[in-house]
């Protein structure tokens, strides 16, 4: 079992900056795929960015590249999302995921096996 929680959440302004944290315990994250996913109201969860297992190497929407990174620290078994210029659109919960069997990359939303409970992200124009 792997545990996640998220923070780092809040309300900002358009343009502004924000960094949310994934806190992970019971194993190593070193072995999955960690990925940031998004759910706006009344919309669906969706795809935000995923780091690789092994090398790290990311992987973002088109609605986030250039604006967002993610990254990795295994050895503090944690999953950093620095989001720059950050938009209204921005705004939702976001989640943090850990995958660790997957056929397809990035790995498709059912194949995350742990989920976090969730941290608000609020952009006001």
């Amino acid at each position: 079992q792997v545990q996640l929680v998220e923070s780092g959440g809040g309300l900002v302004q358009a343009g502004d900056s924000l960094s949310l944290s994934c806190a992970a315990s019971g194993r190593t994250i070193s072995t999955y795929a960690m990925a940031w996913f998004r759910q706006a109201p009344g919309k669906e969860r969706e795809f935000v960015a995923v780091s690789r297992r092994g090398d790290g190497r990311p992987y973002y929407a088109d609605s986030v590249k250039g604006r967002f990174t993610i990254s990795r620290d295994n050895a503090k078994n944690t999953v950093y999302l620095q989001m720059n210029n950050l938009k209204p659109e921005d705004t939702a919960v976001y989640y943090c995921a850990a995958a660790g069997v997957f056929s397809s990359w990035p790995p498709p939303a059912p194949a995350y096996d742990y989920w976090g409970q969730g941290t608000q992200v609020t952009v006001s124009s």
